[in-house]
């Protein structure tokens, strides 16, 4: 279960406020899968980060009885001094999970080669998604959030990811940000739609992504 209570957050923009999530009261259900759709700057990524604890929002707060991961393909929990290695064992002892286990996981799973002894500011957009995905996946949470990260890599890798992001799930909830709509179909039950700060929700993903195109096409 994720709670949200009074949630706010604002940005200031060109000297004015711009508020993206506005006094948000919702409880989402415990193992479900959702998408969350939203057109571009609705605050989809900024609203994973408050609920991973990321990010402090304005006011209100986020309640949870299970443990949340970080936002999957943001790579926001990575030190960019420290080698893909020395960042996985940093996590693993955050959530306290084996560090050695974790470590052989992530390196066989995210293919860097000597990359994965290299520090973090070296590597590309992917291999840090590919980093990022790796960890999350090497560890059992029971919310998963994922911001595109199955898109990342070449096809082998993609198809791999997917193949395990989808055991996980079987185990597992999910908030998920896709902006292919076939992928949220596939992965998905439900869905969420952010609009003006407001956050709808659809217990059929179908119908969300229905509400979201709407709300696009105005």
């Amino acid at each position: 279960m994720i709670r949200l209570e009074n949630l706010t957050k604002s940005f200031w923009v060109n000297g004015q406020r711009k508020v993206v999530i506005d006094n948000l009261n919702l409880t989402l259900p415990t193992g479900a899968s959702l998408a969350l759709l939203g057109r571009n700057g609705a605050g989809k990524s900024t609203l994973l980060e408050i609920i991973a604890g990321n990010l402090p929002p304005d006011s209100g707060r986020v309640v949870s009885d299970g443990v949340i991961s970080f936002p999957v393909g943001l790579g926001g929990a990575f030190h960019r001094d420290l080698t893909g290695a020395q960042n996985v064992r940093f996590v693993a002892r955050i959530y306290g999970v084996d560090t050695q286990s974790l470590v052989e996981f992530v390196e066989d799973f995210a293919e860097l080669g000597p990359h994965f002894n290299a520090p973090l500011r070296t590597y590309s957009s992917g291999m840090r998604s590919r980093l990022g995905f790796g960890v999350s996946m090497g560890i059992r949470f029971d919310t998963y959030l994922v911001d595109e990260a199955t898109s990342t890599g070449d096809a082998a890798f993609r198809a791999k990811s997917k193949a395990v992001f989808r055991a996980r799930m079987a185990e597992s909830g999910s908030v998920m940000v896709n902006h292919n709509l076939n992928e949220l179909r596939e992965y998905c039950d439900a869905g969420l739609v952010l609009e003006h700060g407001q956050l709808s929700y659809f217990d059929n993903v179908d119908d969300a992504i229905a509400f979201h195109e709407e709300q696009m096409a105005r």
